[in-house]
């Protein structure tokens, strides 16, 4: 009977030192390749190897995540550096672990006809649609201005930009100008990084109160969505296969493409020790920190990179 006890009480410590840490990691917008590191992760194993049960739940335009996450709904969420500082600013328990996007991927999409040689010069003629609200709209507004430009509000769509060859509007380099192209369009982007604008994109963020009391966990998650990411830039035919089943808006075509044109703009370079991919600099982050101040977006105490940001 003791033997049989015995046996029993290290079967079910073994069980529960095996079990996987559960955790919700909640996206900004719907299974599309800028997530593609993430679905590799679960999709090739990466999360189960480093004892990861992660339940990723599509998002959508306007999806709170850093809210959820600083709410404690969710342990971890998709945002944008900008996010992250301005809901730090305003009191909201948020950290970056990890980024995707060394270059953000935000854009200008102009046709290629007018012969436009760099982002400054989308601001002299023509008609731009672009969210002045945001970030990066102001940033552009104070350091070109609209006086040489028509700026209309953006719509979400290219309808106009497909019947107007002197219409440019905001793009994301994985959507807008891919589905310009199959339309048979001529579309031309410019990287809103050109201007000097180039926060971390596609970050992943939890609370600082849970960072501290599973850093374990939060190591782990970096660590398998960065073997996720390695995976999916060798090879992202397999999850895009499993992403278009769950996003089937999106033609398997375009996956193939929009993995392939955002593929430079996650790579961060030759690897050394502080240079792998998901890595972030505390000079990156105060650069964007400067900018947000000076654009009187981030008012008061502004915080700092460390607060900011973890390389677990």
């Amino acid at each position: 009977m003791r033997i049989s006890l015995l046996i029993l009480t290290v079967f079910l410590f073994s069980s529960a030192a095996l079990a996987a840490d559960k955790v919700t990691l909640a996206l900004n917008w719907v299974p599309e390749p800028e997530f593609g590191g993430i679905y590799a992760a679960r999709e090739q194993g990466a999360f189960a190897k480093n004892n990861l049960d992660v339940d990723i739940k599509a998002g959508g335009a306007g999806a709170p995540t850093w809210q959820r996450v600083a709410s404690g709904q969710v342990e971890f969420g998709v945002s944008s550096a900008d996010e992250v500082v301005i809901a730090r600013a305003n009191g909201a328990d948020v950290v970056a672990v990890f980024t995707a996007y060394q270059t953000c991927p935000q854009g200008i999409m102009v046709h290629a006809s007018r012969g436009l040689k760099s982002i400054d010069q989308v601001f002299k003629s023509g008609t731009l649609a672009l969210e002045i609200g945001l970030p990066y709209g102001k940033y552009l507004e104070k350091k070109y201005g609209f006086s040489g430009v028509q700026r209309v509000p953006y719509n979400g769509g290219i309808a106009n930009f497909l019947a107007d060859k002197n219409f440019a509007q905001q793009c994301f380099i994985t959507s807008e100008p891919l589905t310009a192209k199959e339309q048979g369009s001529d579309p031309q982007t410019f990287l809103i990084a050109e201007s000097g604008y180039n926060p971390y994109t596609g970050v992943i963020v939890t609370s600082g109160s849970y960072l501290k009391d599973h850093g374990p966990i939060v190591a782990a998650m970096v660590k398998s969505v960065r073997e996720g990411w390695e995976q999916y830039l060798k090879d992202p035919k397999p999850t895009n296969t499993v992403m278009a089943q769950l996003n089937k808006s999106m033609a398997p075509a375009t996956f193939a493409a929009a993995a392939e044109a955002q593929k430079p703009l996650v790579e961060p370079g030759p690897k050394t020790a502080d240079q792998l991919i998901g890595f972030m600099s505390a000079k990156r982050w105060q650069t964007l920190i400067d900018q947000l101040v000076d654009l009187k977006i981030v008012k008061d105490t502004p915080p700092k990179p460390a607060e900011c940001f973890k390389n677990p």
